[in-house]
């Protein structure tokens, strides 16, 4: 994560928190993201340097209208700095800001099969009990995992695949690696 994209998530944040504002501005930021991404002619707009600064402003202003005025204005401030391209970034800074504030954990689930919601949810449970946090999860497929799972939680990892247990059992058979 870039300095400045903390930087401009870090302002944001506390001002919406100081307004009781997170959740409203949380999701307005997803909105807009979403709206650039249906729109490329609004994110060409707002991405193209040749522009002149006070016609993006106008156009922002007029798409942002109805939005709420902290939002609006950041993200006038992030796209008169220049800063437009790096918005999906700022808002991931945002979103991990926020899930701190209410005790939330961010995991990645990585699993050699698509789970059940059930099945899911059951390891997932485990996972709450043991780290006495909430969890917010993103799952994937990763087919060369061969069986178990890969779970990611910020900086840590936890991999209980079943190719990893055979890396290991290699090693020890050829002498590569710990015992």
């Amino acid at each position: 994560m870039a300095v400045a994209q903390r930087t401009y998530a870090n302002a944001l944040f506390e001002a919406a928190n100081a307004k009781g504002r997170l959740d409203e501005t949380r999701e307005q930021l997803h909105e807009f993201l979403q709206a650039l991404e249906e729109v490329p002619q609004l994110r060409a707009l707002l991405e193209n340097p040749q522009l002149d600064t006070r016609a993006r402003a106008g156009a922002l202003r007029a798409v942002l209208a109805d939005a709420d005025e902290l939002v609006r204005n950041f993200l006038l401030l992030v796209t008169e700095k220049g800063r437009a391209h790096e918005l999906a970034g700022i808002v991931e800074e945002f979103d991990a800001l926020v899930a701190q504030e209410e005790g939330i954990l961010e995991v990645e689930l990585t699993t050699a099969v698509e789970l059940s919601e059930e099945e899911a949810r059951r390891i997932l449970d485990r996972i709450e009990g043991v780290s006495e946090r909430k969890l917010r999860a993103t799952r994937k497929v990763d087919q060369r995992l061969i069986g178990g799972f890969v779970l990611r939680a910020g900086s840590h990892r936890v991999d209980a695949s079943v190719r990893a247990r055979l890396e290991r059992l290699r090693r020890q058979l050829t002498g590569t690696g710990r015992s």
